[in-house]
């Protein structure tokens, strides 16, 4: 299960990804943010993928973002996942047409100095049902007011920007990115988790939080998290890691299988599923890809992979016998992990089906 982008002879990724899968097991921990293994991604030149190269980056194409995440996710789920937070801002600061702020912001977020998260869930999918906004916005005389509370910010408490937004009274949203060392900021305790814990996942209070305009990203404008052209739940890149996380799962459950053939056929079939929906991921990563493949949707992928993590964590599972259901097993972990699929920017599309797959009504694995 190799891809292409990065051969054996590229050994700067490559020893990145053996450092991930080392300190995997210890981001079972709470405590444990993956500040280490994100210094070694800076020293690949991973956190550049997504910087605009005027500002130092590599600019990476969307297959190449793709499978770098797929091959991420392989080695440190925890690690892979704080990273897609931190380029999800990136790379709205990169789409924003405040120029200031981006040739100030980016050449910094080149390296692993300095880490910006996301706080956007309000806008997109966490908190919809309330009457009122979960972030209220004022815009007047040149500054920007927050009051509410942002929920699901990854990395909350390590972060040194946090791009976020909220909604004015004329329904109007804007993104700003939010200074975490302002006035009225308050970094609650942060969630426990059924799994990525290290991510240290938490909300962030805001009082009458004052910024200067000049830190407006995006807005005021209807929608703002459709502006842009790019993000939105069950992208390219969320079901990549899930196919790096069943991918890990494969390769344990191969491990057990050299010893047992009676799992050899259930390993070919997972591993023939496997490189089908990463392969056809990848092609729905390529410039091409609307026009080649149009019924490889974001939540199609999304689906199948879904599915897949899920059943090659719990084959990893039943394979490891009782030693795979002790917690601190890499079994446990994995089984833990893919649940994390189910509700991580998870459109309600693949909801749906999930709960029919688990309901034995679908002809096939998720099927659409």
């Amino acid at each position: 299960m190799t891809m292409s982008f990065w051969p054996e002879g590229d050994r700067g990724f490559q020893e990145a990804l053996r450092v991930l899968k080392d300190n995997t097991s210890s981001l079972d921990n709470a405590e444990v943010f993956p500040t280490a293994s994100l210094g070694v991604l800076g020293d690949a030149g991973v956190l550049g993928w997504v910087i605009p190269r005027e500002y130092g980056g590599s600019e990476f194409s969307g297959a190449e973002l793709v499978e770098g995440y797929l091959q991420l996710a392989r080695a440190c789920l925890p690690t892979t996942f704080v990273l897609t937070q931190r380029n999800a801002a990136c790379q709205r600061f990169a789409l924003s047409e405040n120029e200031p702020l981006k040739a100030e912001l980016l050449p910094q977020l080149v390296g692993s100095a300095r880490f910006v998260t996301v706080g956007i869930s309000h806008l997109t999918t966490s908190r919809q049902h309330l009457s009122q906004p979960a972030v209220r916005v004022k815009l007047a005389e040149g500054r920007i007011q927050l009051d509410g509370v942002v929920p699901w910010v990854t990395g909350a408490g390590q972060a040194d920007w946090v791009l976020t937004g909220g909604s004015c009274e004329d329904g109007r949203q804007v993104l700003v990115a939010l200074p975490m060392d302002s006035r009225g900021i308050t970094v609650l305790p942060a969630q426990d988790l059924l799994a990525l814990d290290s991510s240290q996942t938490a909300s962030i209070q805001l009082e009458n939080v004052l910024v200067d305009e000049g830190l407006l990203v995006a807005g005021p404008v209807e929608g703002v998290m459709h502006s842009g052209g790019r993000g939105g739940t069950g992208s390219l890149g969320t079901s990549a890691l899930a196919l790096g996380a069943a991918s890990s799962s494969l390769e344990r459950l191969a491990e057990e299988a050299r010893n047992r053939p009676e799992l050899d056929e259930v390993l070919d079939l997972m591993t023939s599923e496997w490189e089908q929906v990463a392969g056809d991921v990848l092609s729905a990563s390529g410039e091409a890809a609307d026009s080649q493949a149009p019924e490889l949707t974001n939540e199609s992928l999304r689906q199948r992979s879904n599915s897949l993590v899920l059943r090659a964590a719990q084959a990893h599972l039943a394979a490891s016998k009782g030693a795979g259901f002790t917690a601190s097993h890499s079994a446990s972990r994995s089984v833990r992990e893919s649940m994390f699929f189910l509700v991580w920017s998870c459109p309600q599309a693949v909801v749906a089906a999930n709960l029919r797959e688990f309901a034995g009504l679908l002809d096939g694995p998720m099927a659409c």
